[in-house]
């Protein structure tokens, strides 16, 4: 619950003066930086093959990003590592939950008293209505907390650095849905990255299963 508050309000923070793509590289290097350095802390090995596809997916991750990328402001990136290294505990910590939809409460309600004491603390700042409200009950309480449902129901069936590389789909999905239902324009580097993205992680998932279905795999 603590690491899924600092997560959301570190966020939330970071991207109200940071550019989109900056914060997402910044986002998603401490998450996989997190996610991957306890995988190998605790044992994990990656061969030649999942080291391969993490770097495509990763290169296509900064090659999605790269037209946009400019220096950050130092503590708005401060604050988005902060959400990444969160992020990535959070992520970490579901892999040991039996039971994904109570869990997920658990941390949702378990986080409400910290939120009221940040807004409590910033309460002179605070700008309310209507929309506004609806749209945070829309994206936290339903397509959010469902996302986390699914998330920890993944989990437990993968390994930390397996977990950290899959996740390197969500700009892809974003631009789809950007695609989808916002009328945003298919360009060749929007295909281009997102080829290379899900290319990479397929390689990974696919050297995996490989190197564990050899004789003494891990």
């Amino acid at each position: 619950a603590l690491a899924l508050f600092v997560y959301a309000a570190a966020f939330s923070f970071a991207y109200a003066g940071l550019p989109a793509a900056p914060g997402a590289l910044v986002l998603f290097g401490c998450v996989q930086g997190t996610m991957i350095g306890y995988g190998l802390w605790s044992g994990e090995r990656l061969r030649g093959g999942q080291w391969g596809g993490l770097l495509l997916a990763l290169g296509g991750l900064l090659w999605l990003l790269l037209p946009g990328l400019s220096a950050p402001p130092p503590g708005r990136a401060a604050l988005m590592a902060c959400a990444g290294i969160a992020w990535g505990t959070y992520s970490l910590r579901g892999r040991e939950t039996a039971d994904p939809t109570g869990a997920t409460a658990g941390n949702f309600v378990r986080a409400v008293p910290l939120a009221v004491g940040l807004s409590a603390v910033l309460f002179a700042r605070a700008s309310v209505d209507r929309a506004g409200s609806w749209e945070a009950v829309a994206s936290g309480a339903l397509t959010s907390a469902i996302g986390y449902i699914v998330w920890y129901t993944a989990l437990p069936s993968l390994t930390a650095t397996t977990a950290a590389t899959v996740q390197l789909s969500v700009p892809v999905i974003a631009a789809s849905g950007g695609v989808l239902f916002l009328g945003e324009s298919v360009t060749w580097r929007l295909a281009g990255t997102s080829l290379a993205i899900l290319g990479g992680v397929g390689w990974f998932i696919t050297s995996r299963k490989q190197i564990a279905q050899q004789p003494g795999g891990v």
